[in-house]
């Protein structure tokens, strides 16, 4: 990775106000980028994006990934030489309410980035990121690598093995890798698992239902305690993604890829053990309920094969699961204290780059 490469360089991050889009906006501003956010809002009361004031020192535009006209003006009026699209809808008890949202956001939306891409200028380096659930489920628990089919059972999961296959026709039809000295443009979807760390207040994710219960003094509840996934710290899968954009901005035609990013330290944990973890290292009540209602279907077991980014692109991943963990607590034990998060977060992103 080259901080340098990204000094003056114009970023298009959308989804720059949820949880892994705040995190990238911050880390992008400290390396020199010319960060331009679009999201449709703020998601969550509190958020990342305004507890770590990541607004400042970026260009923030709030609209809808769905309206191509919001997203042509953007393209016009920021010109943008690398785009990483993360807006979504990204849970799935949510897919199963709103089910069409759910598409229309995740692929239409993936659809309206890339054809903008195709008739804009400008454009060196595009990442889509989509998500480990967007491979057909398996039967036998082993590691999906990108060479496995898309699937997903689920409308969340099935909308984002969807955006994966959008992605590769606009890349197979309009931006082919053998045609790369034609049009120079590089385009890659990128796999992560499960994110863990500070600032996440999202519906339905593990440890923010476990913080927020623990502000509130409620009852947490626990809907599948056994479930395994490959969880990995917020800035391991992020500064996969920024090593994978220089390597496509260099060597466009070789990188255009799928990629996984996942922990490469076998962290596949169940819900349980985390939960254990945080309650011995955490001084706080927790009102722990497991929740015994019927739950809509949610792959039990998900794990990445991660050996490409590892060989292909040096990459791996940093934080064993403890250590995530640890820091993911202290970045809330420093906002319930009431600190300045933006720096706080500035710092564990120098102590991360030293590991």
């Amino acid at each position: 990775m080259n901080q340098n490469f990204w000094k003056g360089k114009t970023v298009l991050v959308t989804g720059h106000t949820g949880f892994k889009g705040s995190w990238l906006s911050i880390i992008l501003k400290k390396f020199g980028a010319n960060v331009i956010g679009f999201s449709k809002d703020i998601p969550t009361d509190p958020s990342m994006f305004e507890t770590a004031n990541v607004k400042i020192g970026m260009k923030s535009v709030i609209g809808n990934i769905n309206d191509s006209e919001q997203i042509k003006q953007v393209f016009e009026e920021n010109k943008p030489e690398i785009v990483i699209h993360m807006a979504a809808q990204a849970i799935v008890r949510e897919s199963y309410k709103n089910p069409v949202e759910t598409f229309l956001t995740n692929v239409i939306g993936t659809a309206n980035i890339l054809d903008e891409i195709r008739n804009s200028k400008g454009v060196r380096v595009v990442i889509i990121v989509t998500s480990d659930k967007s491979y057909k489920p398996k039967k036998n628990h082993s590691k999906y690598s990108e060479d496995d089919p898309m699937g997903g059972y689920d409308p969340y999961s099935s909308s984002k093995g969807c955006a994966e296959l959008v992605t590769s026709c606009y890349r197979n039809s309009f931006f082919n890798p053998t045609k790369y000295s034609e049009h120079h443009i590089a385009i890659s979807s990128v796999r992560a698992g499960n994110v863990i760390g500070g600032g996440d207040w999202g519906t339905d994710r593990l440890v923010p239902d476990i913080i927020k219960g623990i502000q509130k003094k409620s009852n947490i509840k626990i809907r599948n305690p056994e479930s395994t996934r490959p969880w990995q710290f917020v800035l391991d899968p992020l500064f996969g993604y920024i090593t994978l954009a220089e390597k496509m901005w260099n060597n466009g035609q070789e990188f255009s890829q799928g990629w996984n990013f996942g922990p490469t330290q076998n962290e596949e944990k169940p819900v349980k053990w985390i939960i254990e973890y945080i309650k011995k290292h955490i001084d706080k009540k927790m009102n722990l309920e497991i929740d015994t209602s019927i739950q809509p279907h949610e792959e039990k077991y998900l794990r990445l094969d991660c050996s490409k980014a590892v060989s292909e692109l040096g990459w791996e991943s940093k934080m064993n699961l403890e250590k995530t963990l640890l820091w993911t607590l202290n970045w809330y034990t420093e906002f319930m204290k009431g600190n300045n998060m933006k720096e706080f977060t500035e710092k564990q992103i120098d102590e991360f780059m030293a590991v």
